[in-house]
């Protein structure tokens, strides 16, 4: 991260507390202290737009993980860009999961107005056993469609 007190290093602190904050759900009423209006947020092949965008990106993380935390453990700030790398934890389905993401923040005066995240959502998956279970119905697709039919 850049040293402290540069512009860069204030939009760090901006994008840190962004995403474990807020994107978290711990306080999703800071939304508009971090996001423009006009925010655009890439996750995955996702997209959402504005403040009600971020609402509904939340929102989709915590019906999948009740207990969701995000901490963030590694910055790079350059310019008008943050690069987060951070490990998200939560539970579903019963299961404790941990995953890792990556977001980079573009901000315009002060505020975040676009982010592009990728998440490890296969890894998330794995820990749950959905793609295990996945994998094993797919298989025995395959498996019955090659049973001849049965003849009355």
């Amino acid at each position: 991260m850049s040293a402290r007190g540069s512009g860069d290093a204030l939009l760090a602190v901006d994008a840190k507390h962004a995403l474990e904050k807020v994107c978290s759900g711990a306080q999703r009423e800071l939304a508009p202290r971090y996001y423009s209006p006009t925010f655009v947020d890439h996750v995955n092949d996702l997209e959402f737009r504005g403040l009600s965008g971020v609402e509904q990106s939340v929102g989709m993380y915590r019906k999948l993980l009740a207990d969701v935390t995000i901490e963030v453990r590694d910055q790079l700030s350059v310019a008008d860009r943050v690069t987060s790398r951070f490990v998200v934890s939560g539970t579903s389905l019963g299961r404790r999961v941990r995953f890792n993401g990556i977001t980079i923040s573009r901000f315009e005066n002060g505020l975040i107005v676009e982010d592009w995240s990728v998440i490890d959502t296969l890894g998330m998956l794995r820990q749950l056993g959905i793609l295990r279970a996945g994998l094993v119905a797919f298989r025995a697709l395959g498996a019955l469609s090659a049973v001849p039919a049965r003849s009355s």
